[in-house]
């Protein structure tokens, strides 16, 4: 299982295996070293060889734990965050996740005499999902790992495709938490816990959330700001504290920077806290993608040594089985991000800071505005009679096709004619093949989860994520209802997951200071009227830095981050995405209508659908074909 994720900590390994005071249990770490290099080694045990710690991530506040930790008495044999952990849980047990402010994802072992019944294995995630964690459970034992690949290494995880993820993945471009792939393979969901009594082999332990934004701190502060100027003031502190804690590293730290807004901010307030830090751009010369000329000028303007990686379609097409084998999920999204990572080692960066989360954090996806519309109109929907709405389908989506996209009226026909299928309105403006369309390349499976009477979930399925997200989210205010749900399913599910995975290919930590928890705590309890200002782009944060920030990327229109798929797959990849079709996966065949898949190709070369859709399949092929072989 290490040696499968060597790519994640190339630079040691640590095990604990044989411990005759945990019968049948062994752990591994691969070490990426970040902090405390020659004495960090995992995993890290406590004065009394009693509690004992392996850790995926960072923690930013580990020297203030480690202050308050030696007060009480506890004693440090290294510099490292990852031993604040096992004193953290003796001072505090399970309350010590309160305390963290990082990404991680750790398993401790507590072999202290005080638990009477048997030695106990405690598993946690952070809030928003950075860091990942995966776990299954056979009748041989239970067996985590911060990838699927390393399950499938360890022969636990039987190589079975998910019917409930395939659904999951079609309908969204990636899989949705708390699932995976493979059948019985699941994730600890973002802000959750876990227990285990070792040496139990045969119970599947639950996941229980420990992270509540609505008990937060500044959930609770009967005087946070009402208005959208009094929240900025706020909110500066808080963005240059997020920058400078997130730059805490005994390696160089740099930061990925394009010409939008996030990368942006960062940028300049990196560049006050830290002067010369390094900056890079993935540039695509001669096309309209290229943001070499906007990032030079960020750069030149907030004081960073600046790098550009030119990216040219021989270079993508040559590199692409290796990013691709890069994916421990698959996803529609992730190569895009696997370049990025390339470009950041290509400069010789271990660690980078990235703009992930200003999106869902101050309102600046379409899906915002979107949400409100697909609302109404499945408010209206409700009150026409089901064979109306089908009668009148084919009229909707035509409609919207032509003030839109073919895809939108596929959306919009899809919210028209089934309302319900989905828990949120927000559900169909993420949808990629959207619920009716389904039926046309799988058999489609919803299953809600099974919960038993003290609220526990038993058997979790992304359908019941999804409902518990969009229960959560009917509690707020509409724009932090789609800042919720967006946190929740597409940045979890697609966005971190995919950073995670081909980052850490190539040994490069990405960092995400938007997502810093207490900052994420703030902006959620705002009201909308202190985070949203119509026809302002991220309001607040423009508020809050836009003295800081160049003028130039305050007006710019807003772009997204993507590789010039459109033209290669017509180009470069038609050949390659033509042949994979034409050879489907023997794991995926059977759950994959052939002549579905041909559809959507053909949709696209005549211009009625987007490259996602056809290079989505194409992925999921792909992947199949290499993790799923007999």
């Amino acid at each position: 299982m290490a040696a499968a994720m060597r790519h994640r900590g190339p630079d040691e390994d640590g095990f604990l295996a044989g411990e005759p005071r945990a019968p049948g249990l062994a752990m591994g770490v691969r070490r990426l070293s970040i902090i405390d290099l020659a004495g960090g080694h995992q995993p890290i045990w406590n004065e009394a060889r009693d509690v004992a710690v392996v850790f995926n991530g960072e923690l930013y506040n580990y020297r203030e734990l480690r202050e308050r930790l030696a007060l009480c008495g506890h004693r440090f044999a290294t510099q490292s965050d990852t031993e604040i952990l096992v004193h953290a849980w003796e001072e505090w047990g399970e309350d010590c996740l309160t305390e963290l402010r990082g990404m991680f994802a750790f398993a401790l072992l507590d072999l202290r005499e005080r638990h009477a019944t048997a030695p106990l294995l405690f598993l946690a995630r952070d809030p928003l999902g950075i860091k990942p964690l995966y776990y299954t459970q056979t009748p041989a034992g239970f067996t985590f790992a911060s990838e699927v690949r390393a399950l499938i290494a360890s022969g636990a995880a039987a190589k079975r495709l998910s019917q409930d993820a395939l659904t999951s993945y079609l309908l969204f471009g990636g899989v949705s938490e708390p699932v995976t792939l493979l059948e019985g393979v699941f994730s600890l969901p973002p802000g959750h816990r876990m227990l285990l009594h070792v040496p139990e082999r045969r119970r599947t332990p639950r996941a229980r959330p420990w992270w509540d934004p609505a008990q937060s701190p500044a959930a609770r502060d009967s005087n946070r700001p009402r208005d959208l100027s009094a929240a900025a003031r706020r909110l500066r502190p808080l963005l240059e504290d997020a920058v400078h804690a997130h730059l805490i590293a005994d390696v160089p730290v740099g930061l990925f920077l394009s010409s939008g807004l996030d990368s942006g901010a960062i940028a300049a307030l990196a560049g006050r806290a830290r002067a010369g830090i390094q900056s890079f751009t993935l540039t695509f010369p001669g096309t309209s993608y290229d943001e070499g000329a906007m990032s030079r000028l960020v750069a030149s303007r907030c004081g960073t040594q600046h790098s550009e990686i030119p990216l040219e379609s021989g270079a993508v097409l040559s590199r692409l089985d290796e990013a691709l084998a890069a994916l421990d999920q698959p996803t529609m999204d992730g190569i895009n991000t696997y370049f990025v990572s390339w470009a950041a080692r290509e400069v010789g960066l271990k660690v980078a800071l990235s703009g992930l989360g200003g999106d869902e954090l101050f309102a600046g996806y379409r899906t915002f505005a979107d949400t409100r519309r697909v609302s109404r109109f499945i408010h209206i929907a409700r009150f026409v009679p089901a064979p109306l709405r089908r009668a009148a389908a084919g009229l909707v989506s035509q409609l919207i096709g032509q003030l839109s996209t073919p895809d939108a009226g596929r959306k919009a026909t899809a919210a028209w004619a089934a309302p319900e299928a989905l828990p949120s309105p927000y559900y169909f403006t993420r949808t990629l093949f959207p619920p009716g369309e389904l039926a046309r390349l799988t058999e489609p499976r919803f299953r809600p989860s099974t919960v038993s009477a003290d609220g526990v979930t038993l058997e979790p399925t992304w359908l019941g994520w999804l409902e518990r997200t969009a229960d959560e989210a009917r509690k707020l205010e509409p724009i932090a209802a789609t800042s919720w749900l967006e946190m929740r399913t597409y940045m979890a599910s697609t966005l971190l997951r995919d950073t995670d995975s081909v980052s850490m290919s190539r040994s490069l930590e990405v960092r995400v200071p938007l997502l810093d928890t207490p900052l994420v705590e703030f902006v959620g309890a705002l009201p909308d009227v202190a985070r949203y200002r119509r026809g302002v782009q991220k309001a607040l944060l423009v508020e809050a830095l836009g003295e800081i920030l160049p003028r130039e990327i305050l007006r710019q229109r807003k772009r997204t981050f993507t590789l010039p798929w459109e033209e290669w797959l017509r180009g470069g990849l038609r050949a390659r995405l033509e042949a994979s079709f034409a050879d489907p996966a023997p794991s995926l065949a059977p759950h994959l209508h052939e002549g579905g898949v041909r559809a959507v190709w053909a949709a696209f070369l005549a211009g009625k659908t987007s490259w996602s859709r056809p290079w989505s399949l194409y992925v999921l092929n792909e992947w199949c074909r290499r993790h799923l072989a007999a």
